[in-house]
This record gives structure tokens, sequence and C-alpha cells, in this order.
């Protein structure tokens, strides 16, 4: 019986090419001398595409180069990163890893918002540069009355909703639709929900439909006493306009997880001392990582068993 055949685009959690190569015919492209020249060589028999970061796109392009594709296996919550929508209408089935770091990413999210409303960054530096003995810190805003509005009320944002309540905050959100069982207010628009908030939350999907979601208009309408959070991804959020936001006082601070071009990130945006920024750490822990790469290799694996895929992405639904 002949072997079934993978391409792995980069590197990721050494569990996974381990497991992988134990079942199947692991080719690892990052190690090729001439990439091109070993795509081609392979490419006939791929059966498999292995993406382990966003930084390496999986396009119409490269899925076009892989005649015998059956599915592609994604390592995290979001896969902006792979065509899913070209693989669905060409009968590629396309997996995530949802629901394993949920807790985790959602920790993330209330603590920038913690840091980025009472400056803890900036408090810290304070004491580290022995400034302290020459005066207090400056007083900070507050957590308390405010509204986090939530664009994206899935399984992380639903995390981060129950985390904000304990610490008193009302929440509102906007999605695509309003859903049913929710009790939170429900907002139409990105806009809608800026205007009716003043901690504005981002945790919807990365893509095409969702690009600048959060634009100038939004950030004017969430105020100047509004706090953005971003640990969804960077596309979301316009940046050009939140620097210029951030820069003019027409919100009072950005606590950020995710950049539009990983992992640069603006000087511009490094400069502002209202700006919280992490690189891209929500999910960083070693029982997330360690529970998506299992979910990685299980989805493959089940695929190559043939009981299908465990996590399939909503635009490439399995019908056994």
């Amino acid at each position: 019986m002949a072997s079934f055949e993978a391409l792995m685009l980069l590197p990721g959690m050494a569990e996974i090419a381990e497991r992988l190569e134990r079942r199947v015919t692991l080719h690892k492209l990052w190690q090729a001398a001439d990439r091109e020249a070993t795509l081609a060589a392979v490419a006939p028999n791929v059966r498999a595409v292995v993406s382990t970061w966003a930084t390496a796109r999986v396009d119409a392009d490269l899925m076009r180069r892989l005649p015998k594709l059956e599915i592609v296996v994604g390592f995290g919550v979001g896969y902006d990163h792979i065509d899913a929508a070209w693989a669905g209408q060409h009968g590629v089935v396309v997996t995530h890893t949802p629901g394993v770091l949920d807790d985790d990413v959602a920790d993330i999210a209330i603590a920038l918002t913690l840091a980025a409303t009472r400056r803890l960054p900036q408090a810290e530096r304070h004491l580290r540069e022995g400034r302290w003995p020459s005066g207090a810190f400056p007083l900070t805003a507050s957590l308390h009355g405010r509204v986090m509005g939530i664009v994206g009320l899935g399984r992380i944002g639903k995390a981060i909703a129950r985390r904000a309540e304990a610490f008193g905050l009302r929440i509102a959100y906007h999605g695509r639709h309003k859903q049913d069982g929710v009790a939170y207010p429900y907002y139409p628009t990105a806009l809608a929900l800026a205007e009716a908030c003043d901690i504005l939350m981002v945790a919807a999907p990365g893509g095409p439909q969702t690009r600048h979601l959060v634009d100038a208009r939004v950030l004017a309408a969430l105020g100047r006493d509004g706090v953005l959070v971003n640990i969804a991804r960077g596309s979301l959020v316009d940046e050009a306009a939140l620097i210029a936001a951030l820069s003019d006082g027409v919100i009072l601070a950005a606590g950020l997880d995710v950049y539009e071009r990983e992992p640069s990130v603006p000087a511009e945006l490094i400069a502002l001392d209202n700006a919280v920024l992490l690189p891209h750490v929500g999910s960083a822990t070693g029982h997330s990582r360690t529970a998506m790469a299992n979910l990685v290799v299980d989805n493959l694996l089940s695929w190559v068993d043939g009981k299908g895929p465990l996590t399939p992405t909503p635009e490439t639904p399995w019908r056994r």
C-alpha cells in the first residue's frame, strides 16, 4: 500500500513532526535547499498540507499545484492564512484547533484590558527607572462602571465575557448575527457597538470580510475614554488609524497582542506610551500549545484512518 504523503511548510512544535512521521511520509519544505524544485518533485503525490504558522500562506496558487490534495491541517483557531473558501469549493477540507486555547487567550485579553486601562507596564517602568522617590505614579483610569463591547462572541469571546463580568463590567456584543440564548445586548455593526461601550474587545476571525472592521470611525465612536484590546487578528484593526487615534487622544489606550504584518510592528506604535504591546502570546502556554499540536496531528491521522476530520472549518464542513 502506498504511503500517505504530507507537506509541512514550516517547522512547528517538535511533537507534530515526530508523531506524523510514524504514520505518513512527511516532506519538510523548510529544509529544502531549493524550495521550488522540491515542491515540484513532491507535489504530484501530496495529499495533505500541514500548516503550523500563519507566516506561510496556503493559498489557491499553492493548492492548485497539489492535484491529489485532500486536507489542510492548521495550527491555531484562526486560519485566515489558509484560503478555506477556495478549498471548500474544490473539495479540500481545512481543519483548525478551536476549543483548546480559549482560556489562555481569554486570560491575556483581560490582562491587556487591565494593563492598558490601569497603565501597569508604565507604572512598573516608573518604579524600575528609580522615579518613585521623586514622585508617585500619576492616577489612571478605572474599570469601574465600564461596558465591554466584544466583537465576535464565539468560544473565546464568551470566555472573555465571563471573566469581564467577574470584574464588574457590563457586556455587549457584535457579530454576524444575534445569538439565540445570549442575554447580552446585541449591536448590528461594530460602529454601533463602539458607540455603546468604552472597552472594545476584538475577538472575531480574520480574513477579507473583517479586514479593518475597526477603522477610524469606530475608534472615534469609542471615544476619548475608550480602550481598544485586540487578541484576534491584526487585520481587523486599521493600524494606521489606530496609531493616529492614540497619538491624537481620540481614544485613551490600546492593548494589542496581534498586528497587521507580524512580526513587524510599526515604530510609531512602539513609541506610543498609551499602547501596551505583546508579541502574539495569547495561546503561548505549554498547556495550550501542546493541546493545539495534538489536535493538528489527530486531525490528520483521523483523516488518514478514514474517519474524517475532527475540527473542520465552517467553509469545509465534513459530510461522511
